[in-house]
């Protein structure tokens, strides 16, 4: 398992919210691409870029940003956040975005994540952002009655080979990871590399992540931004097993 800094991007700020809640948002850097490049001289193998602005509205608001960091880092990047057209898929990849995270577009309209796999297949993943095991979309406003153990073996099925778990009521909160959700869903995937999303807090919960059989990476955020999780020694610790 690798552990992967979050860039959350709103207005050109480095941000982080409580739950997905765009009114409880904390401010952590002016600079992206400063942001980045500290994760990466700590160790980081890959970095998660989040358009939040794309996220609510529907339509990328950082992109420019998000190319940028994209350009100047020497670490491969995943991009998520308002991606729900195939121009702006087609812009990333050419960009240099090596995996880029559907979400609402994937949920709400299954012909376009077929082209979308089609095309590009294993740089396309689908993030499955989830309250109480329940699939929610539109920057995690809008609840689904879909349950993400039996979206995921639709998506299997369509030839996904890459997914982002997240659950919402952990993100942001520093409370630890959702293990027994996320057991859940690793049990549910067969080919589907697994991404953890959301509560990591301590280095024993990294620690803990790592047991987990069949985890590809976990995503971390809050964490690191307030000092919480040592990102440098957390990397440490997984280079070491």
């Amino acid at each position: 398992m690798i552990l992967i800094p979050a860039v959350d991007i709103k207005n050109g700020l480095v941000v982080r919210l409580f739950q997905g809640d765009f009114s409880k948002q904390t401010d952590y850097d002016s600079d992206p691409l400063k942001a980045a490049k500290r994760w990466c001289q700590m160790g980081a193998q890959w970095l998660h870029l989040v358009d939040l602005d794309g996220a609510k509205n529907g339509t990328m608001g950082n992109k420019d940003h998000i190319i940028d960091v994209t350009q100047k880092v020497d670490i491969p990047v995943e991009v998520g956040g308002g991606i729900r057209d195939g121009k702006t898929v087609e812009d990333l990849i050419k960009a240099g975005v090596k995996r880029v995270i559907l979400g609402t577009k994937a949920i709400e309209d299954r012909p376009f994540l077929r082209n979308m796999l089609a095309l590009y297949g294993d740089k396309i993943c689908v993030s499955l952002d989830c309250s109480n095991g329940f699939v929610t979309h539109s920057g995690w406003v809008s609840l689904t009655n879909i349950k993400a153990t039996d979206l995921v073996p639709e998506l299997e099925a369509m030839g996904l080979r890459w997914l982002v778990y997240t659950d919402i009521a952990r993100d942001g909160a520093l409370s630890g990871p959702n293990f027994d959700q996320l057991q859940t869903i690793l049990n549910t995937v067969k080919r589907v590399n697994v991404i953890a999303s959301g509560g990591i807090a301590t280095l024993e919960d990294v620690r803990k992540l790592a047991s987990m059989k069949g985890l590809a990476a976990a995503i971390t955020g809050k964490a690191i931004y307030e000092g919480n999780l040592d990102f440098k020694e957390a990397v440490n610790l997984l280079n070491a097993q």
